[in-house]
């Protein structure tokens, strides 16, 4: 993967419904995406890039029907997980944080503050899986000081779209 630019872009009106199409539906064709956002194919594809290169799109990817795979792979646990460490110093928050990223059933992984270090959001098969990701990943820490997890009995909404203000 291309690392981003870190210099500033000046955004524009169309730069940002260009932001706004990508993020609510980016398998459209170069075609189709400058058909909705009034432009031509070629101004279309040239501003898309500059996007990208300036990493403003992080990645593209297909979202799955959980719902709908549930009966071919199970149902599986979704959990929302607190976690407060003992000590939080520099090297222990980030010691944590990357243990915590290089699970795999850890899909979102946030340090947060007041209150715990760390929320997780997390997707296991079952609950043996849960317990054995409990164990690596809380139980063998002797730094983690408390564990609180929510589990997930309904997904009453699931959006990955940023607010964007000017659109």
């Amino acid at each position: 993967m291309k690392s981003p630019q870190t210099t500033e872009i000046a955004l524009d009106a169309v730069d940002w419904r260009l932001l706004d199409l990508l993020q609510t539906d980016a398998s459209r064709s170069n075609q189709a995406l400058a058909e909705a956002a009034h432009l031509s194919a070629p101004t279309c594809l040239r501003r898309v890039k500059r996007l990208v290169d300036a990493g403003l799109v992080e990645r593209q990817v297909a979202l799955l029907a959980a719902d709908r795979l549930a009966p071919l792979i199970g149902h599986g646990l979704s959990a929302i997980v607190e976690v407060t460490l003992d000590r939080q110093d520099a090297d222990r928050l980030d010691a944590f944080e990357a243990r915590a990223v290089a699970e795999p059933a850890v899909q979102q992984c946030y340090r947060v503050s007041p209150g715990p270090d760390f929320v997780l959001v997390l997707r296991v098969p079952d609950m043996p899986r849960y317990l054995a990701l409990a164990q690596r990943l809380f139980h063998a820490d002797v730094n983690v000081r408390n564990v609180k997890a929510f589990f997930s009995l309904k997904r009453a909404k699931f959006d990955t779209k940023v607010p964007l203000a000017q659109v």
